[in-house]
C-alpha cells in the first residue's frame, strides 16, 4: 500500500465555477485525510488537473495543461490525475493517446480517488471514469477568497440546446437535496456573499421533489447567520415565475441580480438552438423584472454566428440590446461541437464572420454600459471589498452589479479596508466596463 501522508498533493481547476466545486470537495477528501496540499508544484507529489470539456477550445486548455505539467514529473512529480468534464465525454479518445496523465476520473468518481491512485502506484495507468457513485459531500476546500464562495445546487441538464454537450457530459438534471446543501452553506464558515450555481437553478427540486423548490432553498439559506447574502447565477428564462420574482424583491439577503442567459433574441434561431422563448417573451421578462424591482441587475449570454443566422438576424440582435439594456453581457462565437444536433446543420458561418459579429455585440453593450455606469456618478454605491489592486494602487470591490470574475469591478481609494466588509463609495468616473470612487472618509 501507498502511504500518501508521505505525498504533498496539488490541484489545477479548469473551467466553470460549478467545475470548481467538485474540486473544492475533493481537496477536502484529501485534507480530512490529513494529507498535505501545496500550491507550490516544485513541491508536489500528486498533481490533480480538473478539465473542462464544453467546447473544442477548454478541452485544447485542458490537454495542454497536462502536457505542459507533465514536465515536472522530472522533478518531485510523480503521478497526474485527470478528472472531470474531459475524461468523462472523452475517454475513449485520450486514455491511450494522453500518456502523460496517470490516473483519468469522470464527473461523478471523485470518490473512487485514493482507489484509482492506488492502482496507479501499483500496476500502472488507471482508468476508473464512470467507476463512482457521485456520493454527497458537503465538505470544502474554498479556493476562492474567502468572503465568497459557490454553491452547486443541482448538476446535469434536461434542456437540450442543440448547441451544447452539457446533457452528453453530466447528464440528466438532479438537484441535491435540501438538507445537505443547507448543512454545507453552514460549514463555509463566514461568508459575505454565496453564489448559488447549477447548469439551471430556477429548476432546483422539480427532479427530487416534484415541484420547483428555489424559493424554499433560499429562503433557508437567507436565514443562516453566516451567510451575509445570496447571489443567482443561470436561471432559464422560462422558468423565473412571479414567485421567485416576489422572492427576490423582499428577501433583504437576495442581491438584486440574475443572470438569464438568453443565447439570442430572434425566434427562428432561438427554435433552431431549442430554445423555449421568443424576443417578444425575453423582452417581456425583462420589463417585468424591471417593474417588479426597479434596482435589478440583468446579465445574459449570446451566441454570435448560429447556424444559418443571417446578417438581418444578427442586425435585430444589436437592436435586442439596446432595447433591453442589459447590465452586463457576455457573446460568443458559436463552436461547432460534434455530438451535438447543431453540428449536422447546414449554414455553418465562417469562424471570421462570427468573430466580426462577436465584436459589433461588444461595441454595442460597451455603449450600454457606459450609460448605465455614467448614472452612478455623483452617487453613493455599496461595494464589497475583494482586496487591494496594486497595479491600481487602490483596493478594489463589486457593486450588487458585479458577480465575480465576470462582471465590472469598482476601484476606490480609502484610508483603510478590509475583503470581505461593505463600503459606501462615493462614485466620480466610469469607463465602460468599471466604477471609480473614495470612500466619504478618505484623506487625499
Amino acid at each position: 500500500m501507498t502511504d500518501f501522508s508521505t505525498k504533498t498533493f496539488g490541484l489545477i481547476s479548469l473551467g466553470c465555477d460549478k467545475n470548481r466545486v467538485d474540486a473544492e470537495k475533493l481537496l477536502a477528501e484529501i485534507r480530512l485525510r490529513g494529507y498535505t496540499i501545496s500550491d507550490d508544484i516544485q513541491k508536489v507529489n500528486i498533481l490533480i488537473i480538473n478539465t473542462c470539456s464544453f467546447l473544442g477550445n477548454s478541452r485544447k486548455e485542458a490537454i495542454e495543461t497536462v502536457i505542459e505539467y507533465a514536465a515536472y514529473k522530472q522533478g518531485c512529480l510523480e503521478k497526474i490525475v485527470v478528472t472531470g468534464c474531459l475524461p468523462q465525454k472523452f475517454i475513449g479518445e485520450i486514455a491511450e493517446e494522453l500518456t502523460e496523465a496517470d490516473v483519468f476520473l469522470g464527473t461523478y468518481d471523485y470518490d473512487k480517488f485514493f482507489e484509482a491512485l492506488e492502482s496507479a502506484y501499483s500496476y500502472g495507468r488507471a482508468n476508473f471514469v464512470g467507476k463512482g457513485q457521485n456520493k454527497f459531500s458537503a465538505e470544502r476546500v474554498v479556493t476562492t477568497p474567502c468572503h465568497y464562495a459557490y454553491l452547486k445546487i443541482a448538476d446535469g441538464c434536461n434542456n437540450h440546446c442543440t448547441y451544447c454537450l452539457i446533457p452528453k457530459i453530466r447528464g440528466k438534471y438532479f438537484s441535491y437535496p435540501m438538507e445537505d446543501l443547507v448543512a454545507e452553506a453552514q460549514g463555509l464558515g463566514e461568508v459575505s456573499e454565496l453564489i448559488l450555481v447549477a447548469q439551471d437553478v430556477t429548476r432546483y427540486g422539480i427532479d427530487l421533489y416534484g415541484e420547483k423548490k428555489l424559493c424554499e432553498i433560499l429562503k433557508k439559506l437567507t436565514t443562516l447567520d453566516n451567510i451575509k447574502s445570496v447571489r443567482l447565477l443561470y436561471c432559464y428564462p422560462e422558468m423565473i415565475d412571479d414567485t421567485l420574482i416576489c422572492e427576490i424583491k423582499n428577501n433583504n439577503k437576495i442581491v438584486k441580480y440574475l443572470d438569464i442567459p438568453f443565447q439570442h433574441s430572434e425566434d427562428r434561431i432561438l427554435k433552431l438552438m431549442n430554445r423555449k422563448g421568443t424576443r417578444q417573451s425575453y423582452l417581456a421578462l425583462v420589463n417585468k423584472l424591471r417593474a417588479e424591482i426597479p434596482e435589478i441587475a440583468i446579465r445574459s449570454t449570446f451566441i454570435c454566428g448560429f447556424p444559418t443566422e443571417t446578417e438581418e438576424e444578427s442586425n435585430a440582435l444589436v437592436s435586442f440590446l439596446r432595447e433591453a439594456k442589459l447590465t452586463n453581457c457576455g457573446f460568443f462565437a458559436y463552436s461547432r461541437e460534434k455530438d451535438t444536433p447543431a453540428y449536422k446543420l447546414k449554414g455553418q458561418i465562417p469562424y471570421k464572420i462570427k468573430r466580426k459579429r462577436v465584436k459589433e455585440m461588444y461595441a454595442v453593450q460597451k455603449e450600454v454600459s457606459k450609460n448605465f455606469l455614467n448614472g452612478f456618478i455623483g452617487k453613493t454605491v455599496k461595494v464589497l471589498c475583494d482586496g487591494i489592486n496594486y497595479d491600481k494602487n487602490c483596493f478594489e470591490g463589486r457593486a450588487y452589479f458585479n458577480a465575480p470574475e465576470i462582471d465590472g469591478k469598482v476601484y476606490f481609494n480609502a484610508n483603510s479596508a478590509e475583503q470581505g466588509l461593505f463600503y459606501d463609495v462615493a462614485i466620480t468616473s466610469a469607463d465602460s466596463y468599471d466604477l471609480y470612487g473614495r470612500t466619504e472618509d478618505y484623506c487625499l
